[in-house]
């Protein structure tokens, strides 16, 4: 490697030449994850075991580690035996496997989720039929040994953890909020922390400064997308990596995908598109972290099986 006997050129630096100075910086996070990290890499819609062991099988090819998986169809429609190859993969890989909970109200009975108005009420749980079918869920799944759930209703949120303070639900069980509850503001972020959320998604649009807001009032890690699919406004911003981890650490940098197919449900008919999916995260994780690599900041990530992380536990 050739040694630089100078400072090297920014982007910053350059338009400083030009009299632009960048936009007023926003206050670094003092808070790490448990093992003193600043952030960890998640590759959502994770749809099943033929799609976890590619997401597993691309980051070893591209020399990066791959902290959590989380998948969007439900542990509903995975067999326990799918479960359990899942919980086996992400055991032996040290990943945190984080399944969605349903039912939900999008894919009941009811339309009002459907409305003009009505997506807002897509994760919601409809009726107390629907709270027993989610808590049977989260059961049915830990019996496999998953260890992370991936929650998008507020009473389930709740219900969950307290049961989980009960000694009913495993105390390893990290409970990671959706971004169908997304907070916007400081005092939602906490609202959801205090129901018992483990790490919480916020909106992908958010600003460095509105970041800062949530971190000052909470030491909860933060999801935080760093490429949306479209349905979800498409930002991409994994450019700016660095700069977001900066702020938000403790940070789960997640990657969604752009102009890709929607999976969910997901099944055996969307596999193919399913894995190709899930590799191309693993590529945009990859270049993300070229970015943070080059942005000269001393910025570190967790490794596998990190304290803190939903890791499954496969039965005996």
């Amino acid at each position: 490697m050739t040694k630089r006997n100078h400072p090297p050129v920014t982007g910053a630096g350059i338009l400083a030449q030009h009299g632009v100075l960048p936009e007023p910086a926003a206050p670094a996070s003092a808070a790490r994850f448990p093992d003193g990290a600043h952030f960890r890499i998640e590759i959502p819609s994770v749809e099943g075991p033929e799609v976890l062991a590619a997401v597993v099988a691309e980051a070893r090819v591209r020399g990066l580690t791959v902290n959590r998986v989380s998948q969007g169809s439900g542990a509903m429609l995975l067999t326990e035996a799918e479960l359990a190859e899942m919980a086996r993969i992400g055991a032996d890989s040290g990943i945190e496997v984080s399944l969605f909970v349903g039912p939900r109200e999008e894919w009941d009975t009811g339309r009002s989720a459907h409305a003009a108005d009505g997506p807002t009420l897509a994760g919601q749980l409809r009726g107390a039929r629907q709270l027993r079918y989610a808590l049977d869920d989260i059961l049915r799944a830990a019996e496999q040994g998953i260890r992370g759930f991936l929650i998008a209703d507020t009473g389930l949120l709740q219900l969950a953890a307290e049961a989980q303070a009960a000694g009913q639900l495993p105390a390893s069980i990290v409970w990671k909020v959706s971004a169908v509850l997304a907070p916007s503001n400081p005092l939602g972020f906490r609202v959801l922390e205090q129901l018992g959320g483990t790490t919480i998604n916020v909106p992908a649009d958010l600003t460095l400064g509105q970041i800062a807001e949530m971190r000052a009032v909470s030491g909860v890690p933060i999801d935080l997308y760093v490429e949306t699919p479209d349905a979800m406004g498409g930002v991409v911003r994994g450019h700016e990596a660095a700069d977001l981890v900066r702020v938000a650490a403790p940070m789960y940098v997640k990657f969604g995908l752009r102009n890709s197919r929607p999976l969910y449900p997901s099944g055996v008919h969307l596999v193919d598109e399913a894995v190709a999916i899930a590799r191309e995260k693993v590529h945009r994780a990859a270049v993300a972290l070229e970015w943070i690599g080059r942005s000269g900041m001393e910025l570190v990530q967790s490794g596998p099986g990190a304290k803190g992380l939903g890791v499954p536990e496969p039965p005996a």
